[in-house]
């Protein structure tokens, strides 16, 4: 932060936000309207970071929420940026349909609509940034497939409201779906949440006496499995989880049953979501999806980045 940075309290559905940092002389140029799922998860709090490095390279005022996967408080975020004739609205939905409503909002304005992290399936997007997440389930099934030697019973803690979810869902089937040996008996709803995930797991660790693997859609998702496995002493099962946040990666250090990560760039997903909007402005064709990398960390990956 400079010393040049001010903040900005906005006013949306009857609470105060902090807006991000404002460098001096940004209202001389472009304003963005920002709602974030949740400033919860540190995967978010990076992809904020991104926008505003971005936003201040360009001398945009960007004007960030969070829902809180409140999905009527997302839309109201919406509403605001639109009474406040924003040139532009970036979301990361609660919601991939119901989030429609307040995009169409925009839409009517003539307000162009950017989504990052989390795609809508309703009303006009100029362009969802994203991480390439039918590629990071691919890695995930991968590996998981490599660890129980393409044999054995699987769980799924899914999100299925969330369409990033639902990539990283296709992926990972579509990589176990190879393996004959490998059969999903759970594929359950832990909301992206952890005490939701270890009440998902706790529910399939006693319906399924016989589990050897487990897929988590999100880090929290994971953390929570792998609460659930030690607390009813279950340690043989495997863990892969999708965010590679830091408690994760700590857990993958000390050789606990979550074993791998595939890993996202969502400071990348903020940058490069804000140039992409920069281009817009610029008048140029922007694509309509914009694919980011992603990889994949296990124990020996961090040991040798430690070194």
């Amino acid at each position: 932060m400079t010393k040049k940075t001010c903040f900005v309290l906005v006013l949306s559905s009857a609470f105060f936000f902090p807006a991000c940092e404002k460098k001096e002389g940004a209202s001389k140029g472009k304003t963005i309207g920002v709602s974030l799922l949740t400033r919860g998860h540190m995967f978010y709090r990076d992809l904020e970071e991104g926008l505003v490095t971005e936003a201040a390279k360009n001398n945009y005022e960007l004007i960030i929420t969070a829902a809180e996967f409140d999905i009527s408080k997302q839309i109201g975020q919406i509403e605001d940026f639109v009474a406040r004739k924003v040139d532009a609205i970036i979301v990361c939905p609660v919601d991939s349909k119901g989030i429609g409503a307040g995009i169409r909002k925009a839409n009517a304005a003539n307000i162009p609509v950017f989504t990052a992290d989390i795609s809508a399936q309703e009303g006009e997007v100029v362009s969802h940034i994203a991480s390439d997440n039918v590629a990071g389930g691919r890695l995930a099934g991968e590996y998981l497939a490599k660890l129980l030697n393409g044999k054995g019973n699987i769980a799924i803690i899914n999100q299925p409201v969330v369409s990033s979810v639902l990539d990283r869902v296709q992926g990972f089937r579509e990589a176990i779906g190879k393996f004959p040996g490998i059969k999903v008996v759970a594929d359950v709803n832990g909301q992206g949440v952890r005490d939701k995930a270890l009440q998902a797991t706790t529910d399939i660790l006693q319906a399924n006496p016989k589990l050897d693997g487990i897929f988590g859609i999100n880090d929290d998702s994971a953390l929570g499995a792998l609460d659930a496995v030690q607390q009813f002493k279950r340690t043989n099962i495997v863990i892969i989880g999708y965010d590679a946040i830091p408690p994760a990666a700590e857990a993958i250090r000390k050789g606990t049953p979550l074993k791998a990560d595939v890993v996202q760039y969502p400071k990348k997903i903020g940058t490069m979501t804000v140039q992409k909007i920069q281009e817009f402005f610029a008048g140029a064709q922007i694509p309509k999806v914009v694919p980011v990398e992603v990889g994949i960390i296990d124990q020996a990956a961090l040991t040798k980045t430690d070194k």
